[in-house]
């Protein structure tokens, strides 16, 4: 049996601490004051196990932590688990728990506490995209003593790590709880702050947890947090933030607009920090099912149809980066840039691609027509989930589609229930959407089919080669096997089926008061880092 035990010599740990700070870690922290952040997004859920949006995990990461941490290069080191073991087969995974470590309601972190997490999440009723995914592959889960955890497979499932070692571990007492659903305070987690009280709509207030002491190996503060307490308030206007941080009413924000970015990074009065996340890059998905969009022709004419070389510049100012492939830049290890510049604007293309649909003709507003119908593809789009200037983009999407090629893309925003209504239905023409997940999962959300772990697919598609690759890729531990797999899925879903026209690379941009030390990113997600490590200097 292969062991892995995290046992950092001084200089392994010093060099792993390099990957996590910044430069004002050279400076004396100080200890206590309350730092107030403006963010953009305010989560359907404070369940993390129930809630899919990544920029939450902002503020959730303070109080939910997860058995191990990934390191820059993919790595791991100790979190909640001091040490894990796989077996030469590949199906049998087993954590050492440390025996230090308490929930904040009291309760011990053993054994039986993660099991009861794994098997939460097995139940398609209480965490359906887990349980429909990763958690799927588990053939049991046990607890061997009081800090020893055994997880079976069913079969080889390379993302399993990845998925079993950064799942967030709640109190076994959550389980009972009303507010189990929904989240919130009485929901603990073994995190350096607690959730002490939510306003719905307004802000999350957490205060320091005084007994923690397990931060993961890379962390700079190997103590409680430095603060005393976290105030997050929830403002969706990027201008608001903005201008609340500069007039002094905020210390951090987060999701700064393309045009606001200039006035950050250029003035010593503050700092700004970006990063691209990893995962699916904010994409337009059309359902092969569903309207117009059934014909693939006219799906590689919206490819076709829109400019994004400059349109991204436009709405963003330069600040975010045109994506190509399935999976963001920085998930290196399946994505392949060969996809780069391979398809995309040619409305000559467009324009033959509609002709040969049979949608020939025109209306008196320029779009068009067979049958005496409009070519048009309804993008339905959350209300609660946008974000980033992604209505602003929606627009210069649908301004360009009608410009070169005649098609009508009406962008219908809807409420939650709608939005799952439609979804569940199939009743649209696309979804734009990207997500995070690493070690190709978010490959599998997007591109299983919809009965199979495939939860948020999108396009709706069901080609057999689509589930024959994604099966072979993660039931092999070949790094370039997966690697060859998923690139050549890239090619077939991108170029061959057009299923989705990937539009930017989601990144997180965090402004701050120069006196805010120890804004970190997520060495490897790259997403916002918890506030354990961030402290005043004033």
């Amino acid at each position: 049996m292969k062991r892995r035990d995290f046992h950092l010599t001084a200089l392994a740990a010093l060099l792993a601490l390099g990957l996590h700070l910044d430069p004002a870690a050279a400076q004396e922290p100080k200890t206590g004051g309350s730092l107030t952040w403006g963010i953009e997004t305010e989560a359907a859920t404070l369940n993390p196990h129930r809630n899919g949006q990544d920029k939450t995990k902002l503020y959730l990461r303070n109080t939910y932590e997860s058995l191990l941490y990934r390191t820059a290069d993919a790595g791991y080191v100790p979190w909640l688990a001091k040490s894990y073991t796989v077996s030469p087969d590949g199906l049998t995974y087993t954590f050492t728990l440390r025996d230090d470590v308490k929930f904040t309601d009291g309760e011990a972190l053993n054994a039986e506490a993660v099991v009861k997490n794994f098997e939460a999440v097995q139940d398609p009723a209480y965490a359906p995209s887990i349980a429909q995914g990763p958690a799927a592959k588990l053939a049991s889960v046990r607890a061997l003593d009081e800090h020893t955890v055994e997880l079976k497979l069913k079969q080889i499932y390379a993302p399993f790590l990845d998925f079993a070692g950064s799942l967030d571990i709640l109190s076994p007492q959550a389980f009972a709880s009303e507010e189990l659903q929904a989240g919130g305070p009485k929901i603990a987690g073994t995190g350096p702050f607690i959730l002490k009280d939510y306003q719905k709509g307004q802000q999350l207030h957490y205060v320091r947890n005084p007994d923690y002491h397990w931060p993961p190996a890379t962390a700079a503060n190997q103590g409680p947090a430095y603060l005393d307490e976290v105030t997050y308030r929830i403002l969706p206007e990027s201008a608001v933030r903005s201008g609340a941080l500069q007039s002094g009413q905020l210390d951090v924000i987060e999701g700064i607009s393309g045009n606001d970015a200039s006035i950050f990074r250029d003035d010593p009065q503050f700092t700004y920090q970006t990063a691209f996340n990893t995962g699916t890059p904010y994409s337009l998905f059309l359902n092969v099912e569903h309207g117009p969009t059934q014909d693939v022709k006219v799906r590689q004419a919206v490819q076709a149809a829109i400019d994004l070389a400059s349109v991204i510049p436009s709405v963003y100012r330069g600040e975010r980066t045109r994506a190509w492939g399935i999976t963001t830049p920085i998930d290196s290890q399946f994505y392949d840039a060969k996809i780069e510049g391979s398809y995309g604007f040619d409305p000559a293309r467009a324009n033959q691609l509609l002709d040969e649909a049979g949608w020939t003709a025109r209306d008196a507003e320029g779009y068009r027509t067979k049958d005496g119908k409009r070519l048009t593809i309804e993008v339905i789009q959350a209300q609660a989930t946008v974000r980033d200037q992604r209505d602003v983009l929606l627009q210069a999407l649908q301004a360009q589609a009608k410009q070169n090629a005649g098609i009508d893309l009406a962008i219908v925003y809807v409420d939650a229930g709608t939005y799952t209504e439609r979804r569940k239905t199939g009743v649209f023409g696309g979804i734009a959407n990207s997500n995070t997940p690493t070690d190709a999962v978010d490959i599998e959300y997007h591109y299983l089919p919809l009965s199979e772990g495939g939860t948020i697919n999108y396009s709706r598609a069901s080609d057999p080669e689509l589930k024959e690759w994604l099966v072979k890729a993660s039931g092999t531990l070949d790094q370039k096997e997966r690697f060859a797999l998923y690139s050549k899925l890239q090619d077939f879903a991108l170029k061959d089926r057009a299923l989705a026209l990937p539009l930017y690379v989601p990144e997180d941009q965090v402004a701050a008061a120069s006196y805010v030390q120890g804004i970190s990113f997520r060495p490897f997600k790259q997403l916002p880092e918890n506030a354990q490590g961030i402290w005043l200097d004033k």
